[in-house]
């Protein structure tokens, strides 16, 4: 079974990781052949790390983007695969209106953002990363529905698999200091909020306790980082807030972190080196992964929402509890190896992947739905002002009769005739029946 799958645009992110370490395991455990299709980033050394076979996408500057569809078809065209598996909604957007709609290629989704997104259509093979967004998608209507765990590589990412020493002397991290380290793009949306707490904890407990705090990650917000950074570092006189820029191997961080600071997939990555960890998200949120936490981290993700708490007080809880107690560290580190190797480890979610892809290739939903699924993404675009340009609403939206917001409706009508010919007026009668007209 032949697989193209569809990434991510190349930066350094934990999509990507996923991604690039599941096509490798499909590959590798389970005999696939496959080709990755992306535009090119810096992680592209890790897919040549992998030895996977390579093409890259011109860049998307909005989702459906012609430039990159017309690639896409190209890379279908020559390498003519049995599924297609596309990874986050914007690739899914060019997948589904370039490929899956007009050349019947059965397209599988893998959606690993912490929301629903509603753009998505509603009948193409998409899994979630989280039980409680599987659950949501099934109650939301949306079908076939599977849970796909964010994998680790537990094997590379483990205890004693990489030397800290060399980080530590070159970031100055010292014996005795209790070392936070934090894996993260530095990005405005959802990253920002809990670095900045996090630096804000370094600010007032580090008087009293020799804190570090390390970031390893790139992005929008370092220069307001390292702004602050020297601002809290003047205050206590050493440099407690360091900023390495991204690395493409963070593995000596987590090596060398006493406690690690995040969400998702780089936290995961932190228990699996054996370390304690505090997960946060937005609104206040933080907690550590415990024996009693750990239930709601599985269903829920390595995130979370709290109640706006202006204070920062559960963090500054959560660190200096860890922090003046470092003879509970080695226990809860303990826990979080066995938890990441429970559910999360890269083996059994490629097992799991190879299983849904087989089944995706059976599940082409009839084409009078996949047109109806077109429309009601177009529609839910128009509504919502997500990211569907304007040709992509004109060619559907308006197909099935919308309300007159552009001024080329004949013109849509006429090019959505001519690609269809005689069938036209049946397949625009049975997406009416459907019941998919409206965003739902």
């Amino acid at each position: 079974m032949k697989i193209l799958v569809f990434g991510d645009q190349l930066v350094v992110g934990g999509s990507q990781v996923n991604a690039i370490e599941l096509t490798a395991a499909l590959r590798d455990l389970h005999g696939y052949d496959v080709v990755y299709f992306a535009t090119p980033g810096p992680m592209v050394k890790l897919v040549e790390e992998k030895r996977l076979r390579f093409l890259p996408a011109p860049e998307a500057h909005s989702y459906p983007w012609p430039a990159r569809i017309r690639a896409l078809r190209e890379a279908v065209r020559n390498e003519h695969p049995d599924l297609l598996h596309v990874w986050e909604w914007g690739q899914c957007l060019d997948a589904f209106y370039g490929v899956h709609f007009s050349m019947r290629l059965p397209v599988l989704v893998s959606h690993m953002m912490m929301n629903l997104t509603r753009l998505l259509p509603k009948r193409l093979p998409t899994t979630y990363g989280t039980p409680e967004l599987r659950d949501q998608a099934k109650a939301a209507g949306r079908w076939p529905v599977e849970l796909l765990l964010p994998p680790v590589d537990v094997h590379l990412n483990a205890p004693d698999t990489v030397d800290p020493a060399p980080f530590r002397k070159q970031y100055g991290i010292k014996d005795g200091d209790v070392t936070l380290v934090t894996v993260s793009r530095l990005h405005p949306q959802l990253k920002s909020e809990s670095l900045f707490r996090t630096v804000d904890v370094v600010r007032r407990l580090g008087r009293d306790l020799p804190l570090r705090f390390v970031i390893v990650g790139d992005g929008d917000i370092r220069t307001s980082l390292e702004q602050l950074a020297d601002e809290v570092n003047a205050e206590l006189g050493r440099p407690a807030v360091v900023l390495t820029g991204a690395l493409l191997d963070p593995r000596p961080a987590y090596a060398a972190a006493d406690i690690v600071i995040g969400m998702g997939g780089s936290a995961l990555r932190g228990m699996a080196f054996s370390k304690p960890v505090i997960i946060v998200g937005e609104q206040g949120f933080s907690s550590p992964l415990t024996i009693e936490t750990a239930e709601s981290f599985y269903y829920k993700g390595i995130y979370g929402r709290g109640d706006g708490d202006p204070h920062n007080a559960r963090l500054v809880e959560n660190i200096g509890s860890l922090a003046e107690h470092p003879d509970k560290l080695q226990a809860l580190g303990e826990f979080s190896r066995q938890f990441v190797v429970q559910h999360f480890s890269l083996g059994a979610v490629a097992s799991q992947l190879s299983d849904i892809c087989r089944a995706a290739v059976n599940q082409v939903p009839p084409f009078h739905v996949g047109v109806a699924d077109g429309f009601r993404s177009a529609a839910v675009s128009l509504i919502e002002g997500e990211a569907l340009p304007y040709w992509s609403l004109r060619n559907m939206y308006h197909s099935l009769g919308g309300p007159p917001v552009f001024p080329a409706i004949r013109q849509a009508r006429r090019k959505f005739v001519s690609l269809f010919g005689n069938q036209s007026k049946t397949i625009l009668r049975e997406a009416k029946e459907s019941g998919l007209k409206y965003p739902k």
